[in-house]
């Protein structure tokens, strides 16, 4: 019987240390702005807002957007660059973690539609039927509280 308990004893203190720390938790990597651009919402020949772009030109870049950031700036926002104009009914918030406002921008860079407050990991489709050759991305509030609206137009000026 001795035996036994000495053999359970040593059995029991093999597992205990050859036991792996499984808590061990990642940190996940941190997406740090980077200004590529600036945004300008002008009204008639005065510009009421300024903001820092991300430019999302890639198919990567285009879809990945946003995801995966834990906040932006309320003076910045990620700006879609496409070749054509056509209806944008692609954008979803897989992974994307923060609300967004989704400013649609037609050729002649007036915005033609906008998309309030997105939802954070919501996988619909977010629909937009205006045509677009560009897409704004910017944090949820940010429509309402800088007044932007249809009536606006935009410029940008790339920097890199």
């Amino acid at each position: 019987m001795k035996r036994f308990k000495f053999g359970f004893l040593i059995l029991l203190f093999l597992v205990l240390a050859c036991k792996k720390d499984k808590t061990k938790t990642v940190k996940p990597i941190e997406i740090i702005f980077e200004k590529e651009a600036e945004l300008y919402f002008i009204q008639g020949e005065d510009t009421i807002k300024t903001i820092d772009l991300e430019l999302a030109e890639s198919d990567y870049e285009q879809q990945t957007g946003l995801m995966h950031r834990a906040s932006m700036e309320m003076n910045q926002g990620m700006l879609f660059i496409y070749q054509d104009e056509r209806p944008r009914p692609t954008f979803y918030m897989k992974n994307t973690q923060i609300p967004l406002d989704l400013i649609y921008i037609n050729a002649d860079k007036k915005i033609v539609e906008i998309n309030k407050n997105a939802k954070p990991y919501d996988e619909n489709s977010i629909q937009a039927e205006q045509p677009a050759q560009y897409v704004l991305e910017v944090n949820a509030g940010f429509v309402e509280k800088f007044k932007i609206n249809d009536s606006l137009k935009v410029d940008f000026k790339i920097s890199k």
